[in-house]
């Protein structure tokens, strides 16, 4: 499970390469490797850039022609959807909305769609909603080698890129849902985030840690954010210093969070190819989305609590004490982190 977690694993078959003397990520998507380059001549298969990797020409719905050097200098979406997938066509709606509205406040941003329709005509209807860019549907080696450079395991995927070409965030989706007036854009990640209806996927990427606490009006949960913030900076520190993916997310969750149904369940189904991210084995709750939580997990009521879940091991950590300061919280993660703390079932 810690290999799960550490690659950040939702489906299988997987296949990711890994480079043994440094143990970073040379490949997370290898399947596609192993399809598109079966004889290694392009071994040993390292992340290129993104301007090398869409190289070449891009088209508008309106059957024009862009060149992939337009996209220099700018903030870039790469959209990686499907017009089959209900999830996809939901989220383009919104998309829609924050492209234009980004665009009008002056930024230099651009997206491009990476389809993974199933034919011509069905990547045209769903291209013909968008005002952005794609990669034409006939480049599929293009189309593969951006599913490969980003490790796509399912869809939809929203991934935002700086005008250098490096990565701001894999959870462009999530950013987009929790802030569609776009005021927070280019959603750089920020250490901690307040449970919600939209980031709530989040929790099935891996580790979490959670902070419930009693907060029922706006603004009460900033105290909470603040105990638990320098831990988080901290961590996130480290791991951009060695070029790694956090290890454990922060979340902090008041008693009365409002959300409307809310799907809690015990993974991602995704086929090995990107295929629309579904919930397997969930249940559907209607009630608050904390206590929803609280409930699937078995946690007590206590408040304030501190926990780290961990979905994908199906496992809770508690810290069951009187006071949480920020030392009991640092020292909760440098236990969990060491392998420390026992964990119980969820």
């Amino acid at each position: 499970m810690r290999l799960w977690n550490k690659y950040k694993v939702t489906s299988i078959p997987s296949l990711v390469f890994v480079d043994a003397a440094t143990g970073k990520v040379v490949c997370r998507n290898g399947l596609l490797v192993v399809r598109d380059d079966p004889k290694g001549l392009e071994f040993p298969w390292g992340p290129k850039p993104f301007a090398e990797v869409v190289a070449g020409p891009l088209l508008r719905n309106n059957r024009q022609a862009a060149d992939s050097g337009s996209l220099e200098g700018h903030y870039v979406g790469v959209y990686f959807s499907a017009h089959w997938c209900p999830p996809c066509r939901s989220l383009t709606r919104v998309l829609v909305e924050s492209y234009r509205a980004i665009k009008e406040s002056g930024q230099k941003f651009e997206m491009v769609f990476v389809s993974a329709d199933r034919s011509e005509d069905s990547f045209q209807q769903y291209f013909s909603e968008m005002p952005w860019l794609a990669v034409p549907y006939s480049d599929e080696a293009r189309r593969s080698r951006l599913n490969r450079l980003y490790g796509i395991q399912g869809i939809p995927t929203l991934i935002l890129l700086d005008a250098e070409g490096h990565m701001i965030t894999r959870q462009g989706r999530v950013e987009v849902l929790n802030d569609p007036e776009c005021q927070l854009f280019p959603w750089h990640p920020r250490p901690v985030l307040e449970l919600s209806e939209a980031n709530a996927v989040q929790l099935h990427e891996g580790p979490c840690l959670v902070l419930f606490v009693d907060a029922e009006e706006e603004g009460e949960l900033e105290p909470a954010k603040e105990l638990i913030q320098p831990v988080a900076e901290k961590l996130m520190a480290k791991s951009k210093a060695k070029e790694e993916e956090m290890p454990l997310l922060f979340f902090v969750a008041g008693e009365a969070v409002p959300g409307g149904p809310v799907l809690l369940g015990v993974g991602l189904g995704q086929a090995p190819v990107p295929a629309c991210s579904q919930l397997l084995n969930t249940q559907c709750v209607s009630d608050d989305m904390t206590d929803s939580l609280r409930d699937y997990t078995n946690l007590p009521e206590a408040a304030p609590l501190l926990t780290i879940l961990d979905m994908s091991a199906r496992a809770k950590y508690v810290r069951d004490v009187e006071e949480i300061t920020q030392g009991v919280v640092d020292q909760f993660v440098s236990d969990f982190l060491a392998e420390k703390l026992k964990p119980e079932p969820i």
